[in-house]
């Protein structure tokens, strides 16, 4: 059964502030409780292939996305490989002036099996349904 999330929240900071925030994929570890690990596999300007790592008690998974990146507006992330049958969000940034914005998050997902879904289910559900807050709060670490 797909799982499908839809976040937003208003910012008090730049559109692409946020947007450098969240295609800050090495930062995850650092502020992502359930992120145990990030790798940058291939990085241009329109294009990142990332691997993370998630973990919590003796869980572990990990999953590669293949990101489109629209600088300062938008990242599409799409599967590559992991244990989902389909990944797919889309971050997007609209500014609300010069020093404001909405970001939005929209992910659709599903787990290769029955077993994956029992165990990593309850951990990428609750990572997915916290991921917008989580950066609102890292952003407000970082831009005050």
């Amino acid at each position: 059964m797909t799982t499908h999330i839809q976040r937003s929240a208003l910012l008090p900071y730049p559109a692409q502030a946020l947007y450098d925030l969240v295609n800050d994929v090495a930062s995850y570890p650092q502020f992502l409780p359930w992120c145990s690990s990030a790798e940058i596999l291939e990085s241009t300007e329109v294009l990142m292939r990332a691997s993370l790592g998630v973990a919590k008690g003796g869980l572990s998974q990990h999953f590669v996305t293949c990101n489109t990146l629209v600088p300062g507006q938008s990242i599409e992330m799409n599967l590559e490989e992991g244990p989902f049958t389909k990944l797919h969000g889309i971050w997007v940034f609209k500014p609300l002036g010069e020093k404001a914005c909405k970001i939005s998050l929209d992910m659709t997902f599903d787990y290769a099996g029955a077993i994956v879904k029992a165990t990593l289910g309850p951990l990428f559900n609750q990572a997915a349904n916290t991921l917008v807050d989580a950066f609102c709060q890292r952003a407000k670490q970082l831009y005050g």
